[in-house]
């Protein structure tokens, strides 16, 4: 029995035909790794690697007001917010939904954190009213019949920013998240999704110790690979090349993404920090 993710898949793809951008940074982990131990013991949040990726994307497409919108008609459109969408997986990953993260680049790290999980916990415990509305469309129709019904919510919810069939306006907005290292994977590439209507998709790794070079020696460092699949109607390479200077930026000095001047830890020792993988 075809499971609703396979179901979807199926009626979204067909022979390659996007022009599409892809591209990794491989980033030292130890400074979010720390900053990740910070919150746990200050907010009670489950902060993860993928909370702060998500945060820092926030921040560099609001860098970016080309990339934070979508085509309509052929014609680009802005978004009003920078809303970033996490995907979350169900039944020990047989499926697979979303948690919309509205103005992100204006909560706290933490605070994404906690919305993402309330965001979870509502998909796994079977109560949140629009996806199981969805649900069943999708269960009910069809593959083929399936695919157009696909097109024409996305260009509805996600061009036109009409709620259609359980979705709201602008379901995913403009990235689309998943962090596959809670999986243990260590580095993979998101396909495009038409009828999400999004100009970016990022894949998270896992954080695994490997040898880098630090200050002309090589030493172990926590390591993690972030892969981005970008829409190459939006942006082009010297562009995604600045973009990807600030995500790194907000990764690997994290503090900045809560507008703190400094490691929350620079006048005394780093809390210990350990390879956390989630959201």
């Amino acid at each position: 029995m075809n499971s609703t993710r396979r179901k979807l898949a199926i009626a979204t793809w067909s022979s390659p035909r996007e022009g599409n951008i892809y591209g990794k940074l491989v980033m030292d982990a130890g400074e979010a790794l720390a900053y990740i131990e910070h919150l746990r013991k200050t907010t009670g949040e489950k902060v993860t690697v993928g909370h702060i990726v998500g945060k820092a994307a926030a921040m560099a497409l609001k860098s970016a007001p080309g990339l934070n919108g979508r085509i309509v008609l052929g014609k680009y459109v802005p978004h009003e917010t920078v809303d970033v969408t996490f995907l979350v997986a169900l039944e020990d990953g047989r499926d697979l939904a979303k948690t919309k993260i509205p103005r992100a680049d204006e909560k706290s790290v933490a605070d994404i954190a906690k919305a993402l999980a309330e965001g979870a916990g509502k998909l796994r415990g079977g109560k949140d009213a629009d996806f199981e509305k969805s649900k069943g469309i999708v269960r009910a129709l069809p593959s083929w019949l399936l695919k157009p019904m696909l097109w024409t919510t996305g260009f509805l919810t996600g061009s036109l920013g009409v709620a259609a069939f359980g979705l709201e306006p602008f379901p995913f907005g403009s990235c689309v998240i998943t962090n596959v290292g809670a999986f243990g994977v260590d580095e993979g590439y998101a396909p495009p999704t038409p009828f999400a209507r999004v100009p970016v998709l990022i894949l998270v790794g896992a954080v695994r110790e490997q040898p880098a070079v630090v200050a002309g020696k090589v030493v172990p460092r926590p390591l993690v690979t972030i892969t981005a699949t970008v829409d190459h109607r939006f942006i082009d390479g010297a562009q995604l090349g600045q973009l990807a200077k600030v995500l790194r930026k907000g990764f690997e000095e994290p503090w900045t993404l809560d507008s703190l001047a400094k490691a929350p830890w620079a006048t005394n020792d780093a809390p210990e920090a350990h390879a956390t993988n989630g959201g």
